[in-house]
């Protein structure tokens, strides 16, 4: 699976193609994005071998490698269906810790949750019972730098691809989100900026509000501002009571954290300045 993107400049799929081709590639999918209002093209290629030696990647890399600097091009070859090494961060609200632990148990997401690191217990038994390391890692403002070094010490020693906060309620310091730029996704309701602090929803309740939703997003150094993935809306309406705006929210924390997750471990999403394009 290669995912790719560069200046907009004839010949590129050509070029990538032809490559493809000669390590006798048979390509079973390709998604195209040109974006001439800035003059920029993104693709995804997902192919097979047309025989049963396989590919031989080191190759394949070699020859992609000078169509890549000719094209002055980011790009990244990955094993279509490999799955990624996940750590889940959660706080006390667990819907979306479980909905994630049971799309991972049923295959529907390519990821293996390795690790879950919480600054609570309360999920503790949940996370042992899917036979995965749990952690808790308690933060007051004394010890967050503390917190956030043990952190990095997890994510260096299980290896991990991808860190979600599935409502992890902690604000990550602007030196850890630098350091992992890309590879951290975050969910919130969609009520911000409107709805801030405590009980979201029974604010929106007080309000009248007619949608409810959730964006999920990679993490930056702006709180709950980073570029979008992934976003899920539902229409409610003067029935709901605060009670069940939450449980339509929960709802779509869960679908659009899990749709983030899954793009961004498929190698559809590529990152371009404050926006993203998912190559679906």
């Amino acid at each position: 699976m290669l995912t790719l993107d560069c200046p907009e400049k004839p010949g590129i799929v050509h070029a990538v193609s032809k490559v493809l081709l000669d390590h006798g590639c048979n390509i079973v999918e390709l998604t195209q994005f040109d974006d001439r209002r800035i003059g920029h093209f993104f693709m995804r290629v997902r192919v097979a071998a047309t025989t049963g030696e396989g590919l031989d990647e080191q190759a394949l890399r070699a020859d992609l490698t000078p169509v890549a600097d000719q094209f002055g091009m980011r790009w990244e070859l990955n094993r279509h269906g490999a799955r990624r090494r996940v750590l889940v961060m959660v706080s006390k609200f667990g819907h979306c810790l479980n909905d994630l632990l049971f799309r991972s148990r049923t295959g529907e997401l390519p990821v293996e949750i390795v690790a879950v690191v919480s600054n609570h217990l309360d999920h503790q038994r949940l996370v042992e019972w899917h036979g995965i390391p749990f952690f808790h890692l308690p933060v007051t403002p004394e010890t967050k730098p503390e917190a956030e070094a043990r952190l990095l010490e997890l994510v260096e020693r299980f290896e991990i691809d991808l860190v979600v906060l599935a409502r992890y309620m902690q604000v990550l310091s602007d030196s850890l989100a630098t350091r992992m730029a890309g590879r951290v996704i975050n969910i919130h309701h969609s009520f911000l900026p409107s709805f801030k602090g405590a009980k979201p929803y029974h604010q929106a309740y007080e309000r009248g509000v007619k949608t409810v939703g959730a964006t999920a997003h990679y993490v930056n150094a702006e709180l709950d501002e980073g570029p979008i993935i992934a976003q899920q809306v539902v229409a409610v309406d003067h029935t709901y009571g605060p009670e069940e705006l939450v449980a339509a929210g929960r709802d779509t924390e869960c679908k659009a954290l899990s749709d983030a997750v899954k793009w961004h471990c498929e190698g559809r999403v590529i990152l371009h300045g404050h926006r993203t394009v998912v190559l679906r």
